[in-house]
């Protein structure tokens, strides 16, 4: 049997905070088995919360210097992790950084927080910035997770993750099929920031209010549901398309969440298979108004694992995705990005 101790690190689009899981690999008889020993998310602070909630507009100048500032920061969270949990030791850091440019179309993808200062400043080896090569080879550098939902959970039918956005991966004809289904978190918190809340918890605000059938419409025809995956949604494309018909609306905010948590809710029980066992996971898995609406719509069984695999799969996953790497395996599909070919992505570097 051969092990691998690894601390996952991961920030979403929904700016919550850096993620960071110390987890324990195992692979025997051609399986993997994990265990998340330790887990924990350091909230960013508003300063850093502005930064990356923006960073998509600013120029490239200004964006590695602030790769720089955050490569620092996530150095000081890995040493704050490994400090206050007092981790037995390490093989490596498996690090996805945080996404501030996604625009594969344009062969254009960039994550801060991958440089190799990372190693020197953690005293460990890394692995790291996993989207690039895919983006390179003609691929959406996105969904990474469904190798790991395939080799980790692989006894449910499908997985999906609720996070800034919802995405969903199955097997199909041998084929790991992935993509984003629709926003959430992306969506739904600023406008509960609006109303003096984080978020909208358990979804009461949605479930007070009405949603609102002239808006719900317009959602629903927005093109980019009618493509066929390979398919990936960015801040940019909330911003291009999805923000203008909420801004447009004349709505309140509680009337903008309630029509958003149903459409969420609409395309995700569409995305499931009446007889599937689906595994849900991410922060938007703990809005229960949620999956409330979604299982009202579907015959598909949901079912929600513990609070570390909801909180911190991610993470999770991208440690794998570096023991992948680390053993020159495919930890990139292309029947889920796109590319013209499944690959070994990830940069390693020394201390």
């Amino acid at each position: 049997m051969k092990s691998y101790s690894v601390i996952g690190v991961m920030s979403g689009t929904s700016l919550d905070g850096v993620d960071l899981a110390h987890c324990q690999f195992s692979f025997e008889n051609n399986t993997w088995t994990f265990k998340i020993k330790a887990a924990i998310t350091y909230p960013y602070s508003s300063f850093w919360g502005e930064k990356l909630q923006t960073a998509h507009q600013q120029s490239m100048e200004s964006l590695k210097l602030l790769d720089k500032d955050y490569t620092i920061l996530l150095a000081d969270y890995i040493g704050r992790f490994l400090r206050e949990h007092e981790l037995p030791p390490i093989d490596f850091i498996a690090s996805h950084g945080h996404t501030v440019l996604h625009q594969p179309e344009r062969r254009l993808t960039y994550q801060i927080g991958n440089l190799p200062e990372l190693a020197k400043l953690t005293g460990h080896k890394v692995i790291c910035d996993f989207r690039v090569e895919d983006v390179a080879l003609g691929g959406q550098g996105a969904p990474l997770v469904p190798l790991g939902d395939r080799l980790l959970f692989g006894d449910y039918e499908a997985c999906i993750n609720l996070g800034g956005f919802a995405n969903i991966s199955f097997e199909r004809d041998k084929n790991r099929i992935a993509y984003d289904i629709c926003p959430v978190n992306k969506v739904l918190n600023p406008y509960a920031i609006s109303l003096g809340v984080e978020f909208d918890e358990g979804g009461q605000i949605a479930k007070a209010s009405t949603p609102n059938k002239n808006l719900l419409l317009k959602l629903d025809s927005l093109k980019y549901y009618s493509e066929t995956p390979p398919k990936s949604l960015g801040i940019e494309w909330l911003e291009a398309y999805f923000f203008p018909l909420l801004e447009s609306s004349g709505l309140s905010s509680e009337e903008i969440i309630a029509t958003c948590t149903h459409h969420f809710a609409k395309k995700i029980a569409d995305s499931l298979h009446n007889s599937s066992r689906v595994l849900f996971t991410g922060g938007g898995a703990l809005n229960s108004y949620v999956l409330e609406l979604i299982v009202s719509q579907t015959q598909a069984q949901i079912i929600l694992p513990d609070a570390k695999v909801i909180h911190y799969k991610e993470a999770l996953i991208f440690a794998l995705l570096g023991v992948l790497r680390n053993r020159e395996e495919t930890n990139v599909l292309a029947s889920v990005t796109g590319s013209s070919k499944d690959h070994s992505a990830g940069f390693i570097y020394l201390p």
